[in-house]
């Protein structure tokens, strides 16, 4: 059985380097990511039809599962969330299974599979996500006897918080059991959108947090919504580090990535923080920087599951971020690359 679950909206990514023109003409902005409305319907076929779109297996923790799976034995990861009974479901499923992800979809065969449109400009990415079915998961899947013993025998429970904006109840009901049962529960912040948006929801979540995962943005947004004035990243972590806790046999991990700049750690119960520098890479190496940030949590995950000291299992998320953004999409080299210490 995994050992590592991952949960929210799988989405299939159509990406397309563009303009600041195509930004615009949709009322998008660089370096951000929103959910679809009405205004932004033709987005999708615009990018196949006009700007040479390329379509992969997308989502945040759906791209982290398979981060996690690249460096790890196989069978160790298992990804749960909701699609359509269509030809991008099957494009999800053959993508995951090639990565060797383990898949327990939802099928909702009255709605499409979800899509996300991503516009590159320069070293920017702009995400628009129409969630279609991811947008209609159930607790009631997750609590199904076959999903829950695969619940059960899992030991990480990572959670993006693109799911909030769906279900929040299945995000709660992995972050209790992991407290119940001493098992580690990690949230990642996902976009600036979702502390502002969905507030609520994410601090319900809150004291089940082993480990918290966000960018700058992030983590800045995070304040702002908690009426923290101040914007300094490593006084945030701190602050996120020594909030109320459930389970207190564990301590609490901050880790804010800062793009080029050095990750940010806090640990409850620990007086300062760390920074850990990035790997070095060459703006002329850089093709994508979609997922950068789901496979930093990659590759933390597999440093937890591995066991490994906690500046070690950072190392391995910069490490495959590292590869990542060589890639187009949230893609991992083929044939596999080994993890080496910088």
């Amino acid at each position: 059985m995994p050992k590592i679950l991952c949960l929210e909206n799988p989405l299939l990514d159509v990406q397309a380097f563009g303009t600041l023109e195509l930004l615009d003409k949709y009322g998008l902005k660089a370096n951000n990511a929103i959910l679809a409305t009405e205004s932004h319907g033709g987005l999708f076929d615009d990018l196949i039809d006009n700007w040479s779109a390329e379509t992969t297996a997308g989502g945040g923790a759906q791209n982290t599962a398979r981060g996690s799976q690249y460096m790890l034995p196989p069978d160790s990861v298992v990804y749960i969330g909701c699609v359509g009974n269509d030809s991008y479901a099957e494009t999800l499923r053959e993508s995951c299974q090639k990565a060797g992800v383990r898949t327990e979809y939802l099928v909702d065969g009255t709605r499409p599979t979800g899509r996300c449109g991503v516009v590159i400009t320069d070293k920017n990415r702009s995400l628009c996500t129409d969630l279609g079915a991811a947008n209609h998961y159930k607790l009631e899947h997750l609590q199904r006897p076959d999903i829950w013993k695969i619940v059960q025998s899992a030991q990480i429970y990572f959670v993006g918080g693109y799911h909030l904006t769906v279900c929040p109840e299945a995000a709660l009901a992995l972050a209790k059991e992991a407290a119940a049962k001493n098992k580690i529960f990690v949230m990642s912040l996902s976009a600036p959108f979702i502390p502002a948006a969905f507030k609520d929801a994410l601090d319900k979540t809150e004291p089940f947090w082993d480990y918290i995962v966000g960018n700058e943005s992030e983590a800045l947004a995070w304040a702002r919504s908690h009426g923290i004035e101040s914007e300094s990243i490593p006084a945030i972590a701190e602050h996120l580090a020594n909030l109320p806790k459930a389970n207190i046999q564990r301590p609490r991990v901050v880790l804010i990535t800062q793009g080029y700049s050095p990750t940010v750690i806090a640990v409850s119960g620990t007086p300062g923080y760390k920074e850990i520098p990035v790997r070095k890479i060459s703006a002329e190496e850089i093709i994508d920087t979609t997922g950068a940030g789901d496979a930093f949590a990659g590759g933390l995950l597999a440093g937890i599951m591995l066991q490994k000291w906690l500046e070690t299992s950072v190392n391995m998320g910069h490490w495959l971020a590292h590869l990542g953004i060589k890639q187009m999409g949230p893609n991992y080299p083929l044939p596999k690359e080994s993890y080496a210490t910088a």
